[in-house]
This record gives C-alpha cells, sequence and structure tokens, in this order.
C-alpha cells in the first residue's frame, strides 16, 4: 500500500567519509509542536517536493482537517493529531496513521520526515499558498 504523504523510501547511497561525517555532525532542527504546526499550516495549501520534483499538496482546515492530493486531482480528506511529538494523519481510505516529524527548514519552509522503521521518506515545502487544493475528481469515462 502506498501511504499518503510520502514518498517511495529513498535509497540510500554511498557517500565518501567526510561527506557522511558532515551529515551525522548536524544538528536536526527541532521538531515543531502539533500548537506551532497548526498555527504555521492552518488555512493554507502546501505543495510538498523531493528531490526537486512536486510530490503532492495537502490543505491544512480548521480543526485539524486536512485534504490531501497526488497532484492528479483526486483528493482524501482526513485528520491529523500530535502523538509522541509527532504528528500523524489518518484518511478517509487510508486509517492507518503515518507519522511524520516536521520542522523548520534551513531555507525557511517546513520538512517532513517519515516516523516509520527503516524509512529516509522526506519531503520538504516547495510552495504555499491561501487558495484550496483542487479536487475536480478522478477522470470519468466516455
Amino acid at each position: 500500500m502506498k501511504p499518503l504523504f510520502t514518498l517511495a523510501l529513498l535509497t540510500a547511497t554511498a557517500l565518501p567519509a567526510t561527506a557522511q561525517q558532515a551529515l551525522t555532525q548536524q544538528a536536526p532542527a527541532p521538531s515543531m509542536s502539533a500548537a506551532e504546526f497548526d498555527a504555521y499550516t492552518r488555512g493554507r495549501t502546501f505543495t510538498y517536493g523531493s528531490q526537486g520534483a512536486p510530490y503532492g499538496a495537502e490543505e491544512y482546515l480548521s480543526n485539524r482537517r486536512v485534504r490531501w492530493s497526488f497532484l492528479d486531482g483526486d483528493c482524501q480528506e482526513g485528520q491529523w493529531y500530535e502523538e509522541d511529538g509527532l504528528i500523524c494523519f489518518t484518511y478517509e481510505q487510508t486509517p492507518e496513521p503515518q507519522c511524520w516529524s516536521f520542522a523548520a527548514g534551513s531555507g525557511g519552509g517546513l520538512t517532513a520526515t517519515f516516523q516509520a522503521p527503516g524509512s529516509q521518506t522526506e519531503l520538504y515545502e516547495m510552495q504555499s499558498s491561501e487558495e484550496p487544493l483542487a479536487c475536480p475528481g478522478p477522470e470519468i469515462g466516455v
């Protein structure tokens, strides 16, 4: 099953020892609390990307409700909640929680790291707006 709001797991690549040391020495940004996340996202629509390409978009509504799309026009309604310092999402067609840590990126914007054993999935905010998410639905045949 393809989790919503996630990418396929990124493949780990071998890095020279000095690059790996530099990566491990950088302290990660502190995770946002539920209150910080809500204040940052509520009433906005975010486009998330990975490796320079758009991946999906999520609209953050009142009462911790969300609307997600893989940018194909088909949207799913869901909700988010805080658990153990993570922001967890459930959706109408994917009720299993998908938990993420969110932090302010070094250049501004959000970074999101999927929290699952063995996962290296990371998304980042490409853009945000106050416009609602476009959800025309799946293509209808002739």
